[in-house]
């Protein structure tokens, strides 16, 4: 019975499973899209903060007095 016309037997409980996976990635695809930022973007922000950091440390008191 394996020849022209016979149906592919599915697991319905892994083809529900892979319908959610595909749709949470669509999902997720779609708020990286919306809300995410390019690689570039990361960049530039940790090279300001890496620079406000370096900023405030030059600036800090030797006196030895934290309090």
């Amino acid at each position: 019975m394996t020849g022209n016309g016979s149906a592919k037997i599915i697991n319905l409980r892994a083809a529900r499973k892979s319908a959610a996976r595909d749709t949470a990635r669509k999902q997720g695809d779609a708020n990286a899209a919306k809300f995410g930022r390019s690689k570039a973007e990361k960049l530039t922000d940790a090279d300001a903060k890496a620079r406000a950091a370096r900023h405030l440390d030059q600036h800090r008191r030797e006196d030895g007095d934290d309090a």
